[in-house]
Order: structure tokens, then sequence, then C-alpha cells
């Protein structure tokens, strides 16, 4: 009679160490092709973008092209001109963003702690977030002053009511089986809350970081149009003023490379905090 044998343990294990070890090359194969396609695109566009500036095929006045606008931010990289104007710009979104998600995810932990609250505020954070905060702006800084602080507090407008929505209806998207098997056991609101609520809305608030990074710098920006002497928003509106575009293009180069930067933090941060959890 023929025996069957069954799978040992160890040969079991071997054979899912194998199929990860495939799952983990393939997820890197895919990521490095995105990447290489997406470096590509770019290289393209800078190709295009130089030709077309060079032969004349667009108007160089506004659209300059790449290497006049390389050549533009490394002569104020060795003057020393742009380290000021990048270091103001990036302080202001940096404490705007951390701000606005720390206040806003306070909210909405405040608003779901309190159902009364909530309905009490509900009309007014619709009203306010539906408000055109450029038209805010000028307020700002006459209550604040033409600062630092009139820059942060717009930036705060935009960010913390997106926030305190978003991260709020998380909150209550939660599996409410979970909450029942919580209090079945005699857990109070606040165990609640730090053992299902908040663990389950950590995607949410990660992808709320995502977001405000690109809110942040919309904030800044928009608050050095209104009232800064120094920034890359100001170096923007200065370039449009004496119709240097060249400077306004190498401005808003720079924010795109310092807020992928600030993305990839997040990202960063959003793949250790879910692995812990």
């Amino acid at each position: 009679m023929t025996t069957r044998h069954e799978p040992s343990a160890s040969s079991s294990k071997g054979w899912l160490q194998d199929i990860y070890v495939k799952h983990t090359k393939k997820k890197k194969s895919i990521r490095n092709r995105v990447l290489a396609v997406q470096l590509s695109l770019l290289l393209l566009f800078f190709i295009w973008w130089e030709a077309a500036g060079r032969w004349k095929w667009i108007d160089v006045l506004l659209f300059s092209y790449p290497s006049k606008i390389f050549s533009n931010i490394w002569g104020n990289m060795v003057s020393g001109e742009l380290w000021g104007h990048l270091g103001i710009t990036v302080g202001e979104t940096v404490v705007g963003f951390l701000l606005g998600t720390l206040v806003g995810t306070l909210l909405a932990v405040l608003i779901w702690w309190s159902p009364f609250l909530n309905k009490v505020l509900d009309p007014y954070m619709v009203v306010f977030n539906s408000m055109p905060k450029v038209a805010l702006g000028p307020i700002f800084i006459v209550m604040f002053g033409a600062g630092f602080t009139a820059i942060v507090i717009t930036t705060l407008s935009i960010t913390v009511i997106v926030t305190t929505l978003v991260v709020y209806n998380s909150f209550n998207e939660v599996d409410s089986n979970l909450i029942k098997v919580v209090r079945t056991f005699g857990g109070t609101k606040r165990q609640v809350f730090q053992r299902v609520i908040l663990p389950a809305s950590y995607p949410a608030i990660v992808s709320t970081l995502k977001v405000n990074v690109g809110m942040a710098w919309v904030g800044v920006i928009v608050g050095e149009f209104l009232v800064a002497k120094s920034g890359l928003g100001y170096l923007i509106m200065y370039g449009f003023q004496v119709f240097n575009f060249t400077l306004v293009l190498s401005s808003l180069l720079i924010i795109a490379v310092v807020a992928t930067a600030m993305y990839q933090i997040v990202v960063y941060i959003e793949r250790k905090l879910l692995t812990h959890r």
C-alpha cells in the first residue's frame, strides 16, 4: 500500500519563503520600471522644451528654456541669494503643514468625542471650507501683521478644515463590530478610541498628510503673494512685475523639487507607520 506523506513544516516554510521572495522581486521590478518610465518622460519633456526654446518654436520671453532656467538657479545658489528665500518658504510651509495636520486631527477627535459639538460646528466648517482663502488673506494680514504669522495662518485656513473633515469621516467609517467587541468587554470611550478608532484611521491620516503637502505650499505661496518681501512666492511676484519669466519658472521648478521631497518623506512615514500598525 502506498503511503501518502504530508509536507513537513520546514518544506512548507521554504515554499512560502520562495513565494514571498518572488513576490518581492516582482514588486521591485515593477517599481523600477515605473521609475524608469517616469524619468524618461521627464527627460524627454526637458529635451523637447530645450529644443523648442532654442529653435523659437515657443515664446522664449514667456516660457524660457531649461538650460537658461538651470543657469539662473545655479547663479542664485552660488551667489547665496537663493538660500535665504528658500529657507523662509520651506520654514513657513513645514510649520503650516505640521500645524494644519495636528490642529485638524485634534479638532476631528474633539467633534468625534462630542456629537453635540459636531452638530454645532458642522455648518460653520462647511461654510468656511467653501470660502476663497485668497479673500481671507488681507484680513489675516491686518489681524496678525505682514509677516510670518499671517502666512502661516493663511496656510492653516486651507489645511485645517480639510484635515478635520477627512479624518472625522474616517473615524465614522470604522467597522462598528470592532467597537461593539471592545464595549462588550467593558471598554470605555477612551479605550475604544485608542484601541480601535485611531489605529483604523492611520491610513486616512497619512493620506491627509499627502494632501496637506500640496495644500501647505498653496497656502504659503498665496500668503507670500500678498505680503512677503522674501521667499519663493515673492520671487515669483517680482519676476512677473519685471517680466523676468525665467526667474518665475526657476522658482516654480524649485517648489516642485522641494514639494516632491516632502511628499517622499510622507510616503516613507506612511510605510513605517502602517508596517508598525
